[in-house]
């Protein structure tokens, strides 16, 4: 069986479904899609049911075309435990801190035939946690990892159905495989390049997970005293994320914090012998641009050999810089488009009726303790990460304390993690990026 012949897409969100099109529509896969029976669930799986399987992607920028179609899927399981027949991979498109509750609840003669598994959207250790994991059921599958999904998917109509949107999506992804060389990542690298997206392929998965820029940029924009503040409904004007203060919650505090967590993150990659990520260049090249008047090239390329006090400078440029879209049309009065006018998110009842924390910082939680645990587990300190780690535990706590007999969710409570990080370092004290021939 050729590499991505039968693929199982696990999750049902955005993200889900445009994965399915694409390799529907570029790689003529036969395709079957999972998830977890809930509330926000079932508006998919019914949409799906009454439409014949069928799925929808629509583009906002017509230079996305290739990414835009629809398709039919082949296969449909309610809840993980129904997944029956043969796949030769397995796509994992849910919450990073679900990877492994979701792999337990798959029968393990369904997973021993997985060829690969490949993480969508993982965080920093995320392979190990995988690789781990599937030793201990004595599969030898292979385990990619992207640094991030390709772009923003969303629902076509804010809630769960068969439609989605994509609205961005990034110039460049980076892929790491257990393997080489990699007949998958051939193919994934084909798939990327049919829809005009720059795959560029690391010496390992561990290494793709460094590229994922909310890794350095959410928790000191959302891990903060201001954005919790926001986020838990103490502040009734509205705030935004990438905003100067007190329209948002940059300062040049928050700006010397991120620099400090970059350099934190940076010893605990150096120290696995990884090459860390120069932050200026990551966030300009990969990821929004600026103005050359607002930033020079050399400001950009020699970012890491600068003195701290320049490089903090330096990063409260970019943020200036785009406040504003600066690659926009002026309006007739002159104003770019206003690019930093994102909302910060607050709290909301989920569709179970439960008290919920956004996505920006529930999943960035996740992200940050297992980093955390990974720098202790080599001896790294990161006292700002620490930090971040303290303020966000400290309000989760005050909030429910203060809601005591309303319903929340489990994004309320203080978690350790440790049986994932018990896996990760494990898996590091084998060594890492080391990789098996085919």
């Amino acid at each position: 069986m050729g590499a991505l012949k039968r693929v199982l897409l696990l999750g049902t969100g955005p993200a889900s479904i445009q994965m399915a099109v694409l390799l529907k529509k570029q790689g003529d896969c036969c395709i079957g899609i999972v998830g977890r029976e809930s509330v926000r669930s079932e508006s998919f799986f019914t949409a799906l049911k009454q439409s014949s399987e069928q799925i929808f992607v629509d583009i906002q920028n017509e230079k996305h075309q290739n990414l835009k179609g629809e398709c039919q899927i082949d296969h449909v399981f309610h809840g993980y435990e129904t997944v029956t027949g043969e796949w030769d991979t397995f796509l994992l498109s849910v919450t990073t801190d679900a990877y492994i509750e979701v792999l337990q609840q798959i029968h393990d003669q369904v997973l021993q035939q997985i060829k690969c598994i490949v993480l969508v959207s993982p965080t920093f250790g995320s392979n190990s946690l995988l690789r781990h994991y599937l030793n201990s059921i004595h599969s030898n599958a292979e385990i990619i990892s992207f640094s991030t999904y390709l772009g923003d998917t969303r629902w076509f109509h804010d809630k769960p159905s068969n439609r989605v949107i994509t609205t961005g999506v990034k110039k460049k992804v980076y892929i790491g495989s257990t393997y080489s060389p990699s007949q998958y990542i051939k193919r994934f690298c084909e798939l990327y390049e049919q829809v005009g997206i720059d795959l560029e392929v690391m010496d390992s998965p561990f290494e793709a997970e460094t590229r994922n820029i909310s890794l350095y940029v959410h928790p000191p924009l959302f891990m903060n005293d201001f954005s919790l503040r926001v986020i838990f409904g103490e502040e009734t004007n509205k705030k935004y994320v990438y905003k100067m203060f007190p329209e948002g919650p940059i300062t040049q505090y928050l700006i010397r914090d991120m620099l400090a967590q970059w350099k934190e993150i940076t010893n605990v990659v150096e120290k696995l012998n990884m090459k860390g990520v120069n932050l200026l260049k990551f966030m300009t090249d990969d990821n929004y641009p600026v103005r050359l008047e607002s930033l020079s090239r050399d400001d950009i390329e020699n970012f890491v050999h600068f003195e701290t006090i320049q490089q903090e400078y330096l990063l409260f440029i970019r943020y200036t810089s785009l406040l504003i879209d600066p690659f926009s049309e002026p309006d007739s009065d002159g104003r770019y488009f206003d690019f930093s006018a994102v909302p910060i998110r607050k709290m909301f009842v989920n569709r179970e009726g439960y008290w919920d924390i956004p996505r920006m910082p529930k999943e960035d939680y996740y992200r940050i303790k297992i980093i955390q645990g990974i720098a202790r587990f080599i001896d790294v300190s990161c006292p700002t990460i620490d930090t971040f780690i303290d303020t966000y535990e400290r309000k989760i706590s005050e909030v429910a304390r203060t809601r005591e007999g309303e319903r929340l969710s489990d994004a309320f409570v203080v978690q350790s993690y440790e049986e994932d990080l018990k896996m990760i370092g494990s898996e590091i004290g084998k060594g890492i990026g080391s990789k098996k021939p085919h």
